[in-house]
């Protein structure tokens, strides 16, 4: 009896790198990362987002992704909600060690340092998986050397869905190389709006109420001192741009910096 020949693998579109996965870490039954290999000509900047997925029936599904992972990362790292009917999560939860994901090669986005004017204080603030460009911005040596002061606010329903807090609290302060420059500019608030919590509430109550800034002993949110980057929901985004707005602060974009930046890919399928 004559064997059939394996069939070849799906061909990688041109578009994209077929990278490895090498590590998934289900924070909770919504919430996972995973890490892959990284193609050494991928080029992008801390903050910038890129188009990653699979290949269903030989077609690329793919949806925007921020890089967790610094730009000097061997590997790139991703974190990504799980929606049960998701055309897209529903198929990437299930990831293993060794599976391929596609990899947009040409990496884009808004959340970068050189599209703000320059300022004292960077705010960043997330929810949920929002959190994802700020993790590999926070990582950037060079946003250290442009602010005297960067905070990381991160907004989730539930304490379990604050993923990475250990690792911010904990491990990033002791990092061989980041931990003697981070040291008292990097301020973490982590904060809860469904369970007790000693930060508790959403992050527009937050600063209205000017919680935030008394928890943090810093001063309101100034044009002339603060700059701001928002990465989270659209309601979250929409909400905390009026909050800006109403304090004087205009948007930047890649063609012209401003004093606040907003990322509007937001993976919800």
């Amino acid at each position: 009896m004559i064997e059939k020949a394996a069939a070849p693998p799906p061909a990688i579109p041109a578009a994209f790198f077929g990278e490895r996965v090498t590590w998934v870490h289900h924070w909770t039954d919504r919430l996972f990362s995973f890490r892959c290999t990284r193609d050494p000509t991928l080029r992008f900047v801390a903050g910038q987002f890129a188009m990653i997925g699979l290949l269903v029936d030989g077609k690329p599904l793919v949806r925007a992704y921020s890089m967790v992972s610094p730009p000097w990362d061997e590997e790139l790292e991703f974190l990504s909600i799980k929606v049960p009917h998701g055309p897209l999560t529903s198929r990437l939860q299930h990831l293993r060690a060794g599976d391929t994901v596609l990899i947009g090669k040409k990496p884009t986005g808004t959340l970068l340092v050189d599209n703000l004017l320059p300022g004292e204080t960077l705010w960043l603030l997330s929810t949920g998986t929002g959190l994802a460009p700020f993790m590999s911005l926070i990582r950037e040596p060079d946003v250290y050397e442009k602010y005297q002061r960067i905070v990381v606010c991160h907004t989730v329903r539930e304490v379990k869905e604050l993923a990475y807090r250990d690792y911010i609290s904990n491990q990033l302060p002791g990092h061989e190389f980041l931990g003697d420059m981070l040291a008292g500019k990097l301020v973490y608030y982590p904060s809860v709006t469904r369970e007790p919590f000693p930060n508790q509430g959403r992050i527009t109550t937050l600063i209205e109420t000017g919680k935030l800034f008394a928890d943090l002993s810093l001063p309101a949110l100034s044009i002339e001192r603060d700059r701001v980057m928002l990465c989270g929901s659209e309601d979250m985004n929409a909400d905390v741009r009026g909050l800006l707005e109403a304090r004087g602060f205009v948007e930047g974009s890649n063609a012209e910096p401003g004093s606040f930046v907003v990322e509007k890919a937001f993976v919800t399928k």
